[in-house]
């Protein structure tokens, strides 16, 4: 049995790994809370306590990479409101226990933030040219694993991340003068990102860079205001302007190459 080791297992590692076991893969799990560790073992991953640290690592991270073949680097970084972390120098530091573990294969799951907000379609070609900080350090360690001759990297720079339990509408539900009306969504469902994972590992389709986006791309105005009205919020109200940023994702590569279906096209 294939052996997977899933870092970060939060909103969406915990039920990838849940997916992964039915499909027969052996799964070690990792979290930063000793409170998650009796669900993460009932659910029959074999769970481990991993905190990185910019100079420092938990010292479970020998035993939590041993004699697995593909690693899931599922740790976004942690840059808004006053937490101001080196994501870079985390992954520095991570980077000589992945090259010296069994792991052959890594899927760095990344954001489409490295692309920045020009109006623009987007494609695996287009240059990257982040405008957050976010997407600066999430560029540099793209880089960074894609470099590394110990490991083949595939890069899966995801969208927003939506769920049943998870939409943005909830947090601008009830606000007036919302910016960038006009401006394209670029989403994708909780249940896309972890079929999307699974379709990478069973092609063996590795040493790739592929946006993860529904290929649905309404207004924000338009998918917002619907949203609100099938759940039953008040309404968010956008700035009457014209003049909106906004670049449109597109994930044909991902379409093509893996000849996949996405199960939520329409959010």
């Amino acid at each position: 049995m294939t052996q997977i080791s899933i870092l970060g297992c939060g909103w969406l590692g915990f039920p990838l790994a849940k997916a992964l076991l039915q499909k027969g893969f052996l799964v070690k799990g990792s979290t930063t809370s000793m409170d998650k560790i009796a669900a993460l073992r009932t659910a029959g991953i074999d769970p481990f306590i991993v905190q990185l640290g910019e100079q420092k690592v938990s010292d479970t991270i020998t035993d939590f990479l041993a004699n697995s073949e593909i690693l899931v680097v599922n740790i976004p970084p942690k840059l808004r409101g006053n937490t101001t972390e080196n994501f870079v120098a985390k992954i520095e530091y991570l980077l000589p226990f992945i090259e010296k573990s069994t792991v052959t294969k890594v899927l760095f799951v990344s954001s489409t933030s490295v692309y920045g907000e020009d109006n623009l379609h987007v494609t695996e070609a287009t240059p990257l040219n982040p405008d957050s900080e976010g997407g600066r350090q999430l560029a540099v360690v793209e880089n960074l694993l894609q470099k590394s001759p110990h490991f083949k990297t595939t890069i899966l720079r995801f969208g927003g991340l939506i769920g049943e339990d998870r939409n943005p509408v909830r947090f601008l539900s009830g606000r007036e003068n919302i910016e960038n009306p006009e401006a394209p969504i670029n989403l994708i469902h909780q249940v896309d990102c972890i079929d999307i994972i699974e379709k990478i590992i069973a092609l063996d389709s590795w040493n790739e860079v592929y946006n993860a986006v529904a290929p649905y791309h309404p207004s924000r105005k338009e998918y917002y205001s619907q949203k609100a009205q099938e759940l039953h919020l008040a309404l968010p109200k956008f700035a009457a302007t014209n003049s909106s940023i906004g670049k449109t994702i597109l994930s044909d590569k991902l379409i093509q190459l893996l000849q996949y279906s996405y199960v939520k096209p329409n959010l």
